[in-house]
């Protein structure tokens, strides 16, 4: 475990950090490793790589950047809000939608599906329903930088950055400048 950064979130982020769990150059080497790992899995092929809303965009971008620093012959990238294809918008109201923009028909295409943290799995399934607008991939794979258990669906992710057991009022936060385990702030 390394030591608390200059670069901490604070209580007016509404997380409460109780322990820094990596930094950013150890988040920077799990995402070229998942980038490798990709990358071993479909030398050959296009990849569309997708962040989630929000936590994965930045996480999304660093893979793909990688990917092609890595000689991927095609490379891709967007960005997916799943808010309307969420199954717990009664205990989670919607908010104003982030912005989608997929790059184009996902048809017989490689996706990489990218979020921060990898929880209960309803994100993931909401992205699942949600990426069928947008044609049938050949296959959706699961990067998360980290993955905390407590599942309540049957997803397991493909590549992950930090497996971090925690208790299921403990709360991470995943950033590029590191992650985190603390609580969320009261409000």
């Amino acid at each position: 475990m390394t030591g608390t950064s200059s670069e901490q979130p604070s209580a007016a982020t509404g997380f409460v950090p109780r322990s820094q769990v990596l930094s950013a150059d150890e988040v920077a080497r799990s995402l070229r490793r998942m980038s490798h790992e990709i990358l071993e899995h479909h030398a050959d092929e296009s990849i569309v790589v997708i962040g989630l809303q929000t936590g994965g965009i930045a996480f999304a971008g660093a893979i793909a950047r990688q990917l092609t620093d890595l000689g991927a012959p095609a490379v891709s990238s967007g960005t997916l809000d799943v808010a309307y294809w969420r199954d717990d918008t009664h205990v989670r109201p919607l908010v104003d939608a982030s912005s989608t923009a997929i790059p184009g028909d996902l048809t017989d295409r490689v996706v990489v599906l990218v979020d921060d943290v990898l929880f209960t799995g309803r994100t993931i399934r909401a992205a699942l329903n949600a990426l069928s607008e947008w044609g049938r991939p050949r296959v959706i794979e699961l990067a998360v930088m980290v993955d905390r258990g407590h599942r309540e669906l049957p997803i397991r992710p493909d590549y992950v950055g930090k497996n971090l057991p925690t208790s299921p009022n403990e709360s991470v936060l995943a950033t590029l400048e590191g992650v985190w385990i603390g609580v969320e702030a009261a409000s």
